[in-house]
């Protein structure tokens, strides 16, 4: 009992002693945390292959683990971004990616939710590097018009960036963005945006009208393949180009769920989003159909992305697939940070983070 007491009383003047030292506990923390985190690219740490990260999972509505749609491509050591929504560029950085190492951005279409965050990505991405050349974004035709207002709305912040930090930080030469349109391809082609290094990029016509132009694109890089739908009704051309990929990101709205918000806005008089979940399901793709197109493509993993609703309650997911697991077994439901690799030279398909 003697020796219990002795041990409980060191115990207890030991945390004492480190209540008391808490500040200075934390500083050293802190400081050896900045000395490893400052500067450092997860990239840098990849193997050779095709890497896939979810900078945002969800749609336009709030969620607690789906931010606004973004995708990050790693070819090799080459880092690219697909769509820019809410929160992308600050979910990188939590991931261990460097903005500044940014290659170029692709824009699936012009949608809010797939562009707003793309002022701060480009400005992160310019600052954080010293880059001397503006952010490439690659976009069907309208980008220009999206890329322009953006530069305009930020010339003042550069400005001042540029008066504060200096040419050390922020060269003038690197601020904005530069527009880089192609025409959308038609249905049954692509348009081949990349081709170098053992690196193509190819674009792909999608439906998701009256939105329009909206496509998806084609990564490959050595033997590893991957796709991204982009926002799109179930589209044979998807499944055409798909066929035997490694990986397909695909969107997905849960019809089941959205009706029911739609009922619960009829009930409480809500006009507007009863007219919303309502219009909104005719250019969407639900899990079903993604995974329908995943099974007929030959895929290898299906990947769920731009989750509408968000999935925000234990037993959801299930209601959200709503039989497509049953459909293509291969999946999975992403969340804010669901990470894959391919690595070059192989066939495997490895799901090397589940979120954030």
């Amino acid at each position: 009992m003697k020796k219990v007491l002795v041990t409980l009383s060191v115990i207890a003047l030991l945390g004492g002693v480190a209540y008391l030292q808490r500040a200075v506990i934390a500083e050293r923390i802190m400081a050896k945390g900045l000395q490893t985190r400052l500067g450092a690219d997860i990239v840098d740490s990849f193997d050779d292959g095709l890497h896939l990260a979810l900078c945002g999972a969800g749609g336009p509505l709030p969620a607690p683990n789906a931010s606004g749609p973004c995708v990050a491509v790693v070819a090799g050591k080459r880092l690219f971004i697909v769509d820019a929504g809410t929160d992308g560029l600050r979910n990188l950085g939590r991931m261990g990616y460097a903005a500044g190492s940014i290659e170029a951005v692709f824009l699936t279409h012009f949608h809010s939710d797939h562009i707003d965050g793309l002022g701060e990505l480009a400005t992160i991405r310019w600052v954080s590097a010293a880059n001397t050349e503006p952010l490439p974004v690659y976009g069907p035709m309208g980008v220009t018009q999206v890329v322009g207002g953006f530069n305009m709305a930020y010339a003042l912040d550069e400005q001042y960036r540029h008066a504060h930090h200096g040419d050390t930080v922020a060269p003038p030469s690197g601020a904005g963005m530069t527009a880089k349109p192609f025409a959308a391809p038609a249905t049954g082609t692509l348009t081949t945006l990349f081709d170098e290094a053992d690196l193509k990029v190819e674009a792909l016509a999608v439906n998701h009208a009256p939105i329009k132009p909206a496509v998806g694109y084609r990564f490959t890089y050595k033997d590893r393949s991957l796709l991204i739908s982009g926002d799109t009704s179930k589209q044979d051309n998807i499944r055409q180009f798909s066929q035997g990929v490694d990986l397909l990101i695909h969107e997905a709205l849960a019809p089941n769920l959205v009706n029911m918000m739609h009922e619960a806005a009829e009930a409480a008089d809500n006009e507007i989003l009863a007219k919303i979940t309502h219009d909104i399901l005719d250019y969407h793709t639900s899990p079903v159909e993604a995974a329908e197109t995943a099974r007929d493509a030959g895929v290898g993993h299906l990947l769920y992305y731009h989750i509408v609703p968000p999935i925000v309650f234990p037993g959801q997911e299930t209601l959200f697939l709503n039989g497509a697991e049953d459909v293509f077994p291969d999946y999975t439901v992403g969340q804010d940070g669901t990470t894959f690799f391919l690595p070059a030279g192989s066939k495997d398909i490895i799901h090397s983070r589940k979120s954030l």
